[in-house]
């Protein structure tokens, strides 16, 4: 047989084995040149110019390539660590290393380049869709049209043929160290099979299932008031992360074949055969694959984390437009407000004013904030804080010597928790002591005028006209008015936001419109979540594929097991369904432990992103999972083509 007639074969065969491999790779380059291609297109000018679209694509497409990268070479060592008694057989009979490497870099050439073409055409086909599906997530409103990138080509074929060169060098490297007797060895010492469950993994195993308990423990706790400083915080969110994955690794090395071993004990020894191809093969596998199955789940939960917190941003845009900026215009400035209004006037377009006396004062709150003393080492805390007169509060009437707290925000609410006591406010000359009795959940002004979001103190007017004409230059005091707008007719809300936008009264500080403020969220996020997704569904294909390839070994080796047991008697559907159970733990487990991870994390901080946590949340985990169980389908399927062959 002539060597062209030996790669022709070898390349037919690995066709028909390796499909997913080659689909991934097809799925990689069409991914990637696509991405290039959304880069490099004419209609991302708008994005790009408002908030830095360009950059951010970059930064995913570099993402992209480690992503890209780390797949290839690890799909390229399973596979010729699969081949090793075929390179060992080709040594066999004469035939040279460089011989060998000569005729699997030609067959990996055909097989990766030809990859390469199909994949830029998916690539270029699929990239209007994208587009099409990026320019409404972010609301712009232009065409997408379907365009052939030169630059992305260019840029798609270094990329890939730098990843083979690497990949060819992983391959010269392998067949150089390894002797012929060991290459006929190299799948059947890829797994370990000890059967003792050690002291020391049994104590690894209870220690994982306690670290990560401890780290969720402490991600419920993070922003609720009880960690006052940004060192002991960075010090905890330190400990939360070491915890989570250090658990999850004694999770795979110990806490499975741990678990799993209790449950052949309680059997006694006489397990089924459902038990016998699933926990039996899970809890002697799962141990060597403990380092690969703590990165695709702490990546998984990563992905789902940032994917997860950027659609609740996104999803809650238009709610968290119009807490933020609170009217339809905020325009914190008479004479502004007024050429605003004639402007309207004029255009007949009716409105509702909101006019609002305000000033900052600074306040001792070390009576009235929990945890004052940890959080400034002294038994004195003073901070700037706006005040207002209860009677621009519709259904607020303080005495004399209260206050009521209002227009916090929630990120402020998780980090300062207050308690009903006493504080002071300081004039010029003279200090004024009232008591705090609530703090109540009403939004009068935006947070850019309120210091960052911090609660505004409601006080009666006669305080209020005392602070007044006590008051104290040196405190910063950057708005002494608010004029809110509202548009009275929804119909009319896009000729005012022209008008205000016409006005170029943006450019000021507190000036905000609640319909640019959504659409600036709106577009923010949308671009954000679109490459977070994009990087999510990339990992998520590699990773499955991954798990998929490491199921493709352990069926090929046990193989010879299945033969046994159809000859002991035992059905197709027997054994199909001990492998579905198999195949529920090998891909379930990494993912509800992914899962779990990303929801703790989502929840200790989602405030901070949006007003809506449940639906956002679950919608994206849902998708997830979804996507996630095609590849236990796929590994279900192979397991029943072996079968079937066993005999």
């Amino acid at each position: 047989m002539s060597f062209k007639n030996l790669i022709f074969r070898n390349l037919v065969k690995n066709i028909k084995n390796y499909y997913l491999y080659v689909f991934a790779l097809i799925f990689s380059v069409a991914l990637y040149f696509a991405f290039l291609t959304l880069q490099f297109d004419p209609s991302m000018d708008a994005a790009e110019g408002s908030i830095k679209g360009e950059a951010a694509m970059k930064v995913a497409a570099v993402m992209l390539i480690a992503i890209v990268i780390v797949f290839l070479i690890y799909a390229n060592t399973l596979f010729i660590k699969r081949r090793g008694k075929e390179i060992g057989l080709l040594q066999l009979v004469g035939i040279s290393k460089r011989k060998t490497f000569w005729i699997l870099s030609v067959e990996n050439m055909i097989l990766y380049f030809c990859s390469m073409i199909v994949g830029v055409f998916i690539g270029f086909v699929s990239s209007k869709l994208m587009l099409m599906i990026l320019l409404k997530v972010i609301g712009i409103e232009e065409v997408a049209t379907l365009r052939f990138s030169t630059e992305a080509l260019v840029q798609t074929v270094i990329v890939f043929a730098v990843i083979y060169v690497i990949i060819m060098v992983k391959n010269a490297l392998f067949i150089k160290q390894q002797q012929i007797i060991s290459l006929f060895h190299t799948t059947s010492t890829s797994e370990e099979t000890k059967r003792k469950v050690s002291v020391l993994e049994v104590i690894m195993g209870i220690l994982g299932i306690v670290l990560i308990i401890f780290g969720y423990y402490l991600s419920t706790k993070l922003f609720n008031g009880q960690f006052t400083t940004m060192e002991l915080m960075f010090m905890v969110m330190v400990t939360i992360l070491a915890s989570v994955i250090i658990g999850t690794y004694f999770f795979y090395k110990g806490s499975i074949r741990f678990i799993f071993n209790l449950i052949r004990k309680k059997d006694n020894g006489y397990l089924s055969v459902h038990k016998v191809l699933s926990l039996s093969s899970i809890m002697f596998r799962m141990r060597s694959n403990s380092m690969l199955l703590t990165v695709i789940t702490t990546v998984s939960a990563l992905a789902l984390g940032l994917l997860s917190l950027t659609y609740i941003s996104y999803y809650s845009a238009e709610k968290t437009a119009i807490e933020s900026v609170v009217n339809d215009f905020s325009i914190p400035n008479e004479e502004r407000a007024k050429q605003f209004s004639n402007l309207l006037e004029a255009e007949q377009i009716s409105y509702t004013k909101t006019e609002i006396d305000l000033m900052n004062v600074l306040t001792d709150l070390s009576n009235v904030l929990e945890d004052s003393e940890k959080r400034q080492g002294s038994d004195n805390l003073k901070l700037p804080m706006t005040v207002i007169s209860d009677r621009f509060v519709e259904g607020i009437d303080v005495a004399e010597q209260e206050s009521v707290f209002i227009n916090g925000n929630t990120a402020i609410q998780s980090l300062m928790t207050f308690k009903k006591g006493l504080f002071t406010m300081s004039g010029k000359s003279k200090k004024f002591e009232l008591n705090f009795i609530k703090y109540e959940d009403k939004r009068l002004l935006p947070m850019r005028i309120t210091l960052g979001g911090f609660p505004v103190a409601v006080v009666d007017d006669t305080v209020y006209q005392q602070l007044a004409a006590d008051f104290d230059p040196e405190v910063k005091n950057e708005f002494s008015v608010y004029v809110g707008f509202d548009i009275d007719k929804s119909s009319d809300l896009n000729k005012a936001n022209q008008i205000f936008n016409d006005l170029n009264l943006g450019q000021w500080a507190g000036h905000e419109s609640q319909l640019d403020a959504f659409m600036k969220q709106k577009m923010i996020m949308g671009l954000i979540m679109f490459i977070v997704g994009f990087l999510g569904l990339t990992f998520l294909i590699t990773s499955g594929c991954i798990l998929y390839f490491k199921q493709m070994d352990e069926g090929e080796e046990e193989k010879d097991s299945y033969t046994i047991l159809r000859k002991l008697g035992f059905t197709t559907t027997d054994l199909l369904n001990g492998i579905k159970a198999k195949q529920l733990f090998n891909f379930g487990i990494p993912l509800i432990v992914g899962l779990f991870h990303s929801y703790f994390a989502v929840k200790s901080g989602w405030f901070f992103f949006g007003t809506e946590l449940w639906t956002p949340m679950i919608i994206v985990m849902v998708f997830y999972t979804l996507l996630y169980s095609i590849f236990g389908i796929l590994s279900l399927i192979y397991y029943k083509k072996l079968i079937k062959e066993a005999l």
